[in-house]
């Protein structure tokens, strides 16, 4: 029997990155530290008292979990004007991706973004039937803005989604660059929404800001963040999105009801409470990372500057073969971004130690 699947479907396989049993899994950008016993047992024990109400519909609008984020990002990021209303969340910021493209996305609509850069972004938009188009970064992979800026002007895009730090090369924005997208979206005919995908915020240098300050400013402005990675906590799925009230209102329209259960709200919320806990390792990862670049770049390599927790280098003239040599030592790092090179995420020392020894056996 022939399944009627979507044309532009057939022959397509599903994203995932590869999940094997290794010494040193560094392909995910994942918290390589497990919470803390006593993180667990608050969660656990917060859980149990959602459980006792698992009959009933969880908080449609989870409002306690939005005031724990706004808390949360206004200290973070340093900014006093978030509230609840300020705040959206998904099950990771992948949903909330997906609830943009639902939003704003459609048939004959164009959302923009820069080249190389999270490789799910064309995937929203083609599940939303949205056109994709991108700009190339510069040869340092950060942004070309005036080759930004014309695009803009050029394809009126109805969303422009810029990562920052970038995935895969970890390039940080400035908030001079993130005004100047501001300026041409808002010269759109129609309108245009700016979405700044800060899935990596808390691993940026000192000193870099986030986009978050400029929300005030600008109400089609949104910055997406997620608790998958610095807070440990990719296997609980929680993502949230900074913008102006009309902007989270909109989001309600696409969103399937009760999106988010009680038991991912209640982990959510005694995370957050323990959150300096979950992230004591946060300065200690962007210090393996230094080290890391640093490392490779003596032996070398050319390493991206990099705001994140992974760092992008090469170039290999057989990337496979570095690849697979990697992975038979017991090291499984991503074979990501433009052609030839190879992207680590930053694991713990003992992890980042066995990753330097099995590359320089596999490129000696």
């Amino acid at each position: 029997m022939t399944l009627p699947i979507r044309p532009d479907l057939q022959g397509l396989k599903p994203y995932g990155a590869p999940q094997l049993d290794v010494r040193a899994r560094l392909n995910v950008n994942e918290n390589p530290y497990a919470p803390p016993n006593a993180v667990v047992d608050a969660i656990a024990q917060s859980v149990r008292k959602a459980a006792q109400g698992l009959n009933r519909y969880p908080d449609r609008d989870f409002a306690g979990l939005r005031q724990d984020l706004a808390a949360y990002i206004a200290q973070e990021s340093h900014v006093d004007f978030v509230e609840p209303r300020n705040i959206w969340a998904a099950n990771g910021s992948n949903e909330v991706m997906l609830h943009l493209h639902q939003a704003f996305g459609g048939p004959g609509r164009t959302v923009l973004s820069f080249a190389p850069t999270y490789s799910m972004y064309p995937e929203y938009a083609r599940d939303t039937f949205t056109e994709y188009v991108t700009v190339p970064r510069k040869e340092d992979f950060t942004l070309d803005v005036d080759a930004a800026v014309a695009a803009i002007r050029e394809k009126h895009p109805v969303m422009v989604i810029v990562a920052s730090p970038n995935n895969p090369t970890g390039t940080a924005l400035s908030l001079d660059e993130v005004r100047a997208l501001m300026r041409a979206a808002d010269e759109v005919p129609g309108g245009c929404v700016v979405v700044v995908d800060e899935a990596y915020a808390e691993f940026r240098r000192w000193g870099t800001p986030s986009a978050a300050s400029l929300v005030p400013q600008h109400p089609n402005l949104a910055v997406s963040r997620t608790m998958s990675k610095a807070f440990a906590f990719a296997g609980a799925r929680l993502g949230y999105l900074i913008a102006h009230e009309t902007f989270i209102d909109v989001l309600k329209v696409v969103r399937l009801p009760y999106h988010l259960s009680a038991v991912t709200q209640a982990t959510a919320r005694a995370a957050l409470a323990h959150h300096r806990a979950l992230q004591a390792q946060v300065d200690e990862i962007r210090a393996e990372r230094d080290d890391t670049v640093e490392w490779l770049r003596a032996q070398g390599w050319t390493v991206a500057d990099t705001d994140a927790n992974f760092a992008l280098f090469g170039p290999f003239e057989d990337r496979e073969r570095v690849f697979q040599g990697l992975l038979e030592r017991g090291v499984l790092i991503r074979v990501t971004g433009p052609e030839g090179w190879l992207r680590v995420s930053i694991g713990t020392p003992q992890e980042m130690a066995l990753f330097r020894s099995a590359l320089l056996e596999v490129t000696s």
